[in-house]
């Protein structure tokens, strides 16, 4: 078996490198225990805002920000001092200027996280909307399940859950459809031109707030001649309701229902839309041929 002949000059370079090794292993040492004790800081300090920031009851997920700042926060100064143990000539000055060349390539590389991750920051802090409510943004409407520092999840009123990333909500327009407990909610209502005006809306008024999902004890039922439809004299109705969705969609139900009811009790039109044919006499005599031809065909 034949030997293999290492050059001289990679051998004492291999020997130095040992050397060297070993001089360093006392300072690995002791790196590799601040960085326990860093480890241990970190989580210790992620234990401590958990429980003085759930006694402020405040929401998990700013918890989970204040927590994830304090724990990079310690980790970087750990880092720094790490570092600096393991080399000596590389003081902190230099450290902070080679992590911040670093930090601005790294920037460019993750534009759009870093995005996200401002906008989840402001969103948490800012709070325009919270857990469970119903918001419309970019054609994405629904109920608010999840806010994260990275994405917003929202379940569709179809069940479809859809990850929004925070950058598109920070940016766009934001609908809080239930930022209150109420919303106004309309119909158009139209009587025929031969009923009494105003009969007509002391019964759609009487209709309208006695039905029980109409919260006319906090907001007045509205009822007014709007204008003069094509068959009908047409009625704006607003009232106000729940904000859900779901309570738009019930109330407008038995509000259509019960006005319905009451006119047709009170025996007043609601018409259907009436057209008028004028016909040329000539237009006429092809029309009753037509109809003479269909006839004839039909006897055979």
């Amino acid at each position: 078996m034949e030997e293999i002949d290492v050059p001289k000059p990679l051998m004492n370079q291999l020997a130095e490198y040992w050397s060297g090794f070993w001089k360093l292993l006392p300072q690995l040492a002791l790196a590799l225990v601040v960085l326990f004790v860093v480890w241990a800081l970190a989580k210790g300090a992620r234990w401590l805002i958990a429980r003085l920031l759930a006694r402020a009851r405040m929401r998990r997920s700013l918890i989970e920000v204040f927590q994830m700042i304090a724990s990079t926060g310690i980790w970087l100064l750990g880092s720094l001092i790490a570092m600096t143990i393991v080399f000596p000539s590389l003081t902190p000055a230099k450290a902070l200027t080679a992590l911040g060349l670093g930090s601005v390539a790294i920037g460019f590389a993750f534009k759009d996280v870093f995005e996200n991750f401002l906008a989840g920051l402001l969103i948490l802090l800012r709070e325009p909307f919270k857990l469970e409510d119903f918001v419309e943004c970019s054609d994405v409407e629904g109920v608010v399940e999840e806010i994260t520092i990275r994405d917003t999840h929202i379940r569709q009123t179809d069940g479809q859950l859809v990850v929004m990333p925070n950058a598109m909500l920070f940016k766009n327009p934001v609908t809080v459809r239930t930022s209150q407990n109420l919303r106004r909610a309309e119909i158009t209502v139209g009587v025929a031109y031969d009923v009494d005006v105003d009969a007509a809306r002391d019964v759609i008024y009487d209709a309208v707030i006695a039905v029980d999902m109409v919260r006319d004890d906090v907001r007045d039922v509205q009822v007014f001649a709007k204008e003069f439809g094509a068959s009908s004299i047409d009625f704006q109705v607003t009232w106000w309701t729940g904000s859900r969705p779901v309570d738009i969609r019930a109330s407008r139900d038995k509000v259509v229902a019960a006005i319905k009811r009451a006119l047709d009790d009170a025996q007043m039109e609601i018409p259907f839309p009436y057209r008028t044919l004028t016909f040329k006499d000539g237009a006429k005599d092809v029309l009753e041929r037509a109809a003479a031809l269909r006839e004839g065909e039909t006897g055979k």
